[in-house]
């Protein structure tokens, strides 16, 4: 049996791409980690320590970089490892497809670029419905780390740096799953598009913000959290995603009063670094 393990980062957002096809992305320090190993026979058997987590989406990404001939007589045993909470807009479906696809690409020797792995993981995430654009942002965030902007559509990054090693992420996760309407974004496209902008300027923190009115306000969350953050030192927060957590970016010295805005609000809280380390694979 031979086999590979492969580590991936999550991400949080700073500009929604629902609205404009285009994103911005910061990635954070939680992992989603894989062994996938091959011996003789056909099929894929998948274990998760995450129950939502989607096998469709693994089995598709899987499809989508194997050779077919090589997968008709090949057992896969795929393990999954996950450090980031599924369903909360914290890109944990872009890590899964990411990881699977980086590790799938370096157990069969496909030599695929990381355009192409990434590509493999976003084709898969659109055809299982677990996302409606294929999230390039989210995905490039996780797989590249740092601060990435991008346009979705033309699948292309605009905009690459590693973010400030001294910033912390405050992560709420509250306990309700409940969502807005993901589809009324597009409603706000204008100050998506501005927010945007602050990001492909570099002017990272002012799109987040901009960013956490727009989607509070349309997907079930509070402005007054995002105006409570920044008073108490966040440089930057907002609605990560689609909701329904929150993330706040802040100096070390702030993290302890962003926790206080968060106390009163039943959910879980995580203090997490930013991540600007590249996705690794290799043989075990």
């Amino acid at each position: 049996m031979t086999g590979v393990k492969a580590t991936i980062h999550g991400a949080i957002s700073i500009v929604n791409a629902i609205a404009t096809g285009k994103g911005a992305t910061l990635g954070i320090d939680p992992i989603v980690e894989t062994i996938i190993e091959k011996k003789a026979g056909s099929g894929v058997s998948l274990e998760f320590d995450h129950r939502k987590a989607s096998s469709k989406l693994v089995t598709r990404t899987i499809e989508k970089v194997v050779p077919k001939n090589q997968l008709k007589k090949t057992k896969l045993q795929v393990s999954i490892r996950s450090e980031i909470p599924t369903g909360y807009g914290l890109k944990s479906s872009s890590a899964i497809s990411s990881v699977v696809a980086l590790a799938c690409s370096k157990l069969f020797k496909t030599k695929a670029t990381d355009f192409q792995i990434l590509c493999a993981s976003i084709d898969a995430s659109i055809e299982t419905k677990v996302s409606i654009t294929g999230a390039f942002d989210d995905a490039c965030a996780c797989y590249f780390g740092g601060i990435i902007v991008t346009d979705n559509l033309k699948r292309k990054i605009i905009r690459s740096e590693k973010a400030p090693a001294d910033l912390r992420v405050v992560v709420f996760v509250p306990r309700s799953r409940k969502r807005g309407d993901v589809k009324s974004l597009k409603n706000l496209v204008n100050i998506f598009e501005n927010a945007w902008n602050f990001a492909k300027n570099n002017d990272y923190w002012n799109a987040m913000i901009l960013n956490g009115y727009a989607t509070s306000s349309i997907l079930g969350s509070d402005p007054k959290i995002i105006s409570d953050l920044i008073r108490n030192g966040a440089i930057g927060s907002s609605v990560s995603g689609n909701g329904p957590a929150i993330a706040a970016v802040s100096k070390k010295n702030n993290v302890s009063k962003i926790k206080k805005v968060f106390d009163s609000l039943d959910g879980q809280i995580s203090i997490c670094n930013v991540n600007n380390k590249k996705a690794e694979v290799h043989d075990l």
